[in-house]
């Protein structure tokens, strides 16, 4: 396994392997991996020639005062990680390399972007959006995989994806999570003793709703209600949003009908967390 960190070195490396008749597989991460996403990594590794991670703490998808200086970096580890995973290749640009002096572009996803994190985190999705089209420019990757924590950016990316004719394909992975429910996420490593205690709720709470409509209950509003109570419930949760969306256009719906969106944001202390389940009827 190589790790590269200018662009030129990258480009280089997959023109040959496209030469050489060689299918890529691409995962961008922001770093400090975990098994969600290597198995990502492993995903890629059975479907490609050539197995391609991206680290990249991206400036520009965090607002001020969110944690873009804290946010966990481990380079030692990652790469550790991630050649065991099967990794070929880490691209590991600095923000210099990414962003160099005078750079005025942006890519920007309409609607999808308007409700959840969108409304949450302005600009958020304007940041991912132009980090994502710019490594997809520089990997040329074949295929590209997400985990479906992520959904409303996974979603969005699938969009710009359609919308932009970029040929590649977007493989939304599901999510990891550990034994007792909680999604993996970097950001797990902020939270105290007790709040990891208590993070669990929130997929404990997704899955009584899933079972709720299993059971025919159909009306958006009757399962907002209960997960607001059921999440509110536990002193140390503190809601962002809640929302139920078309996976269309990530808009609210008042009737559960055909594939559907139910999809949080918490805050245990300092540590935002998201979860979500699609669930189809």
């Amino acid at each position: 396994m190589i790790i590269l960190r200018d662009i030129s070195s990258v480009t280089a490396a997959i023109s040959q392997a496209r030469r050489e008749g060689k299918t890529v597989g691409f995962v961008p991460t922001m770093g400090f991996l975990h098994q969600g996403h290597l198995s990502l990594v492993r995903q890629a590794r059975m479907e490609n020639d050539l197995v391609v991670l991206s680290i990249f703490v991206n400036p520009i998808q965090f607002g001020v005062g969110e944690d873009y200086e804290e946010y966990p970096r481990d380079l030692d580890s990652d790469s550790s990680k991630a050649e065991e995973a099967g990794c070929d290749l880490i691209f590991y640009p600095t923000t210099a390399e990414m962003y160099p002096q005078g750079y005025a572009t942006f890519v920007d996803v309409e609607r999808l972007t308007e409700n959840l994190c969108g409304a949450s985190r302005p600009g958020h999705f304007r940041g991912v959006t132009t980090v994502v089209t710019k490594l997809f420019n520089i990997v040329k990757p074949h295929r590209a995989y997400f985990g479906q924590k992520d959904a409303q950016q996974v979603l969005t990316i699938q969009r710009m994806v359609q919308d932009l004719n970029m040929a590649v394909a977007v493989k939304i992975m599901p999510t990891v999570r550990e034994a007792d429910g909680l999604a993996l996420s970097s950001r797990n490593t902020y939270l105290s003793t007790a709040e990891r205690a208590a993070a669990p709720i929130l997929y404990r709470s997704l899955l009584a709703v899933v079972a709720k409509i299993t059971n025919g209950e159909r009306d958006a509003n009757s399962l907002l209600t209960y997960l607001h109570d059921a999440i509110s419930a536990e002193p140390l949760a503190q809601i962002d949003y809640i929302s139920i969306v078309d996976t269309a256009d990530i808009k609210p719906v008042s009737t559960i009908d055909g594939p559907t969106l139910i999809a949080l944001a918490v805050r245990f202390g300092k540590t935002r967390l998201i979860d979500n389940i699609i669930v189809e009827v």
